[in-house]
């Protein structure tokens, strides 16, 4: 019988049907708005994300040429560290607040301050204070919002708002439970000595199982709205990271994944939880149980280059709507009449604040570098080249936590185009391969729901049996010396600018 996985990312809710062996029957896809409604502010409306779920499922079923029935049991996944403050209702106290928003750092601070430091911080819950993470957005509500959280019951992540639609339970898995800043990540519980130190209530928070567990079971109500059969088994799942992790094959050490989405993330299984004792890359629980991940996110990845499209290439998205085509194909041909280097011209792509390596929400963007000679395919080539930097940022760090992948397996819209592919292989000095398995999250919470369902015995088993490497490819030595060179230069960058950036981050408000 089919298994069907749902995540609920930043920019859509993506849906996927596998068999039991692994192949991918139908995928579909539905948007949904982001707010911004202030500067630094990112806000979703939780409903929308029922709807999308909705929406997506019933379309892959028909895709599938399936019935309500046929499904086993589902997986799912959802971008990490959102917020949905809920009475006893199923109705939202307010808009979810997202992994992108950046008004918490002053609650970060006092975080930070009642652990007792941030070397105590990262002893109780494995990583700092950032203001992607739940905790801090918790506080923020607290004490700008205090009618909201007086009335506040429950507290959810994304994922596990549209598991409580539905089974009506209140459960969340360990690896998305990891990023909230309130998980004893070594022992895979609450943290019951930082909840009390931040005051929170722990009867505010879900219950925790392993990914693989059956968390409950679709109701009546809901498997009418979704069009699947009452009884059917929902898996814990995964926070995005994790559960795209698991359909990328990254189960076990030696493997990194490198993401490349609206964020951008390097992802290394690991089999004990290894902290970077300066927080810049996250230990979190994987969706394995008894094992743990290592990763770093930086914001704007694709993010970045999304920007452009939207702001700067009209013509090539007027060009591509006209011949039916990718605007992003257009673009990266235009940049590969660019040179390697751009002739000394670097993007930073902190266009929403930056996380890793950089906790730094008044980090900005910029061109570096522009001269009469500039072209706007160098632009272009060095927006990709900029963002590949910043996930070697993060390769680096996990190198020197003795880290060091034999394979970086690529995922995300970065992994579609052979010249982008190309670049990460030579910017990181390491093979880069693409497996069959090119549907993320969804399809790695679909292959947790058959583990869940007795389909395989682990999810080892389920990766072995449904993944394996269709391309491979080596660096270019010439083209990795010339970026080590680059590197060197990019790095030093954002030390020179930091004091820089609160100055211009002012000027917003």
């Amino acid at each position: 019988m089919p298994l069907l996985g749902i995540d609920i990312g930043t920019s859509a809710t993506k849906t996927c049907i596998c068999d039991e062996s692994g192949r991918v029957l139908a995928t579909a896809s539905s948007p949904h708005p982001i707010s911004s409604p202030k500067p630094g502010f990112s806000e979703q409306d939780p409903l929308d994300w029922w709807r999308a779920a909705i929406k997506a499922t019933r379309t892959a079923i028909a895709a599938a040429h399936l019935k309500s029935p046929d499904i086993r049991a589902i997986g799912l996944s959802g971008q990490m560290h959102g917020s949905v403050f809920l009475a006893d209702s199923l109705t939202p106290l307010r808009p979810a607040i997202l992994w992108n928003d950046q008004r918490t750092a002053e609650q970060c601070a006092q975080i930070e301050s009642a652990a007792g430091g941030r070397t105590e911080l990262i002893n109780l819950v494995a990583n700092a204070a950032l203001t992607g993470f739940t905790a801090p957005k918790i506080l923020w509500v607290r004490q700008h919002q205090p009618a909201i959280y007086q009335r506040t019951r429950h507290i959810l992540l994304p994922k596990d708002y549209v598991r409580l639609r539905l089974t009506g339970q209140y459960v969340t898995d360990v690896s998305d439970a990891s990023g909230t800043l309130l998980l004893d990540v070594r022992n895979r519980v609450w943290s019951d000595v930082l909840l009390d130190k931040l005051h929170i209530d722990k009867a505010l928070l879900p219950s925790l199982v392993e990914s693989p567990d059956i968390a409950g079971v679709l109701t009546h109500q809901a498997a009418k709205e979704i069009g699947l059969a009452p009884g059917t088994p929902v898996v814990g799942g995964g926070g995005d990271q994790a559960a795209g992790a698991v359909g990328n094959g990254i189960v076990s050490p030696g493997l990194v994944s490198a993401s490349l989405g609206t964020s951008g993330v390097v992802f290394a299984a690991a089999d004990s939880p290894c902290l970077d004792p300066t927080g810049r890359v996250h230990t979190m629980c994987h969706a394995l149980p008894g094992a743990w991940c290592v990763f770093g996110c930086m914001l704007s990845a694709g993010g970045s280059f999304q920007w452009f499209r939207n702001n700067l290439a009209q013509a090539e998205v007027a060009w591509a709507k006209n011949h039916r085509a990718d605007p992003y194909e257009k673009l990266i041909a235009i940049a590969q009449t660019a040179p390697p280097g751009c002739e000394g011209l670097f993007f930073l792509p902190y266009l929403t604040g930056e996380r890793c390596p950089h906790p730094d929400p008044n980090a900005r963007g910029a061109w570096i570098g522009i001269t009469s000679r500039t072209t706007r395919a160098m632009l272009i080539r060095s927006l990709l080249e900029g963002v590949t930097f910043g996930m070697r940022d993060a390769l680096t760090i996990m190198q020197n936590m003795g880290i060091h992948p034999t394979e970086i397996r690529a995922s995300g819209g970065g992994a579609r185009s052979e010249f982008w592919r190309q670049l990460q292989a030579d910017i990181y000095s390491t093979p880069v391969v693409v497996t069959n398995a090119a549907e993320g999250p969804a399809y790695g919470a679909a292959l947790l729901a058959g583990v869940g369902s007795g389909v395989w015995s682990t999810v080892n088993q389920a990766c072995r049996a449904a993944i394996r490497p269709v391309d491979r490819i080596k660096p270019d030595k010439k083209s990795a010396r010339r970026y080590d060179r680059s590197y060197a230069t990019y790095v030093q960058l954002y030390p020179d600018l930091k004091s820089r950036f609160s100055d211009i981050a002012a000027l917003a408000n």
